[in-house]
């Protein structure tokens, strides 16, 4: 099985990022995008949140000469290639049963980006590998300097990673075993101290309008580009406040009910894996209220609500949130931290699955026939595993010209948002 399953995640994986690479090359010229656009923001006009990475595009494409979404496209391929191999280090070998299939190709994982490509290269793409490389490390003083020095840098690259800073705490009170507040709790603590104060200093000195025109001045003067989408949001909705309310008119009942029912059954494996697992060191500080692993994943998991609340990218929050969520939980089963009762999954009501053509059919059904959109009104998707290659094909053959990316969900709300 674990011969079979690091095949599997080859070809996958290999196709995905193939896919990505295509989707990334064929829409990194549309003037609409919206990856393009975050990737644009810079410190021209002085230091502003999500600066840092276009600042690098921007000295890159100077050095080498290159237009500036060139130099974009090189950044966003070369952070893909390193997200998929990393992933695959970290997901090969692992004993694999039905229900954590189902919990790993799940369409709000690894093909959600490739499904939906207006979040395809987006910045949490550096915080999913920033997360990665921390669960690889096994010393405790690496932990203690990385939080220290990289998750400052990971707040540069996208402030909201600060949300899921308590999956970052809880591998540490695992790690270390911790079991009462000690100095090895506060040194702990104390590694976010650097990272949480950045975060909260962008979050209260946003760029001024000023420095904001300068930035914008700066890209079309020095590469003909217009500081647009999320680019023009620093601006348009800069503060706190503006974050919260610009997403009163698109609430409704709808809303709230398709995402309900997206999370239930999207997250529905991995839930079900966490209720039937359970920590096998139970003494651990604030893990020992818990009976099972999904209550704490569901504590770390608290924190994004303020990002719902926040953001308009329903369908993104989602993929970020399981993204941590399976990742923690695969690092947990692989480290033998955990103790899962397979007999619980093995059984009634899911003795079913065992059964192979009823078992394939839900893979194809439940991993590949369906992916909620990007944006919180917008429907949920259905076949992506036939609308990849299909709309690839399209793109390849020069049918519908991109009418796909320039009448994207996000492109319309903007341009509804800046007038």
């Amino acid at each position: 099985m674990k011969k079979n399953i690091n095949i599997y995640l080859k070809y996958y994986l290999s196709i995905l990022l193939f896919f990505s690479v295509f989707y990334l090359q064929h829409k990194h010229t549309v003037g609409n995008d919206s990856t393009i656009s975050e990737w644009l923001i810079n410190y021209s006009g002085g230091f502003t949140k999500r600066g840092i990475i276009g600042q690098f595009c921007i000295y890159f494409a100077k050095y080498f000469n290159l237009n500036l979404r060139d130099s974009i496209l090189i950044f966003q391929i070369t952070i893909l290639i390193i997200y998929f191999t990393t992933l695959y280090f970290f997901l090969r070998n692992i004993e694999i049963n039905k229900i954590l299939i189902l919990a790993i190709f799940t369409p709000v994982f690894i093909l959600y980006p490739v499904a939906e490509i207006e979040v395809l290269a987006r910045k949490e793409t550096f915080i999913f590998c920033i997360y990665l490389f921390y669960l690889f490390l096994s010393k405790n003083i690496y932990r203690f300097y990385y939080k220290l020095l990289v998750l400052p840098l990971a707040v540069l690259i996208w402030e909201p990673v600060f949300f899921f800073f308590l999956f970052f705490f809880a591998v540490d009170l695992i790690h270390l075993r911790l079991r009462k507040l000690d100095i090895e709790f506060i040194k702990s603590i104390s590694s976010f101290i650097p990272a949480t104060i950045l975060v909260f200093y962008l979050a209260l000195n946003p760029i001024s309008p000023e420095n904001h025109l300068t930035m914008s001045n700066y890209l079309m003067i020095n590469f003909n580009e217009i500081c647009y989408m999320s680019c023009q949001l620093l601006i348009s909705k800069s503060s706190i406040y503006q974050q919260f309310t610009g997403n009163f008119n698109n609430y409704s009942f709808s809303v709230f009910f398709r995402y309900i029912l997206i999370i239930l059954i999207s997250f529905g494996p991995l839930i079900l894996l966490a209720f039937n697992s359970t920590l096998k060191n139970s003494q651990i500080i604030f893990f020992e209220k818990f009976n099972n692993l999904l209550g704490p994943i569901l504590l770390c998991l608290t924190p994004i609500i303020f990002l719902f609340a926040m953001g308009y990218d329903w369908g993104r929050w989602v993929n970020i949130s399981y993204v941590f969520s399976i990742l923690f939980y695969i690092y947990l089963y692989k480290s033998n931290q955990i103790t899962l009762n397979k007999k619980k999954i093995n059984n009634k009501p899911f003795v079913f699955l065992n059964n192979k053509k009823i078992f394939i059919t839900i893979i194809i059904i439940f991993c590949f026939g369906w992916n909620p959109k990007t944006v919180m009104n917008g429907d949920v998707a259905t076949n992506p595993l036939w609308k990849i290659p299909y709309n690839a094909t399209k793109i390849l053959f020069g049918f519908n010209n991109f009418r796909i990316l320039q009448e994207s969900p996000i492109s319309k709300w903007h341009k509804k948002y800046i007038e």
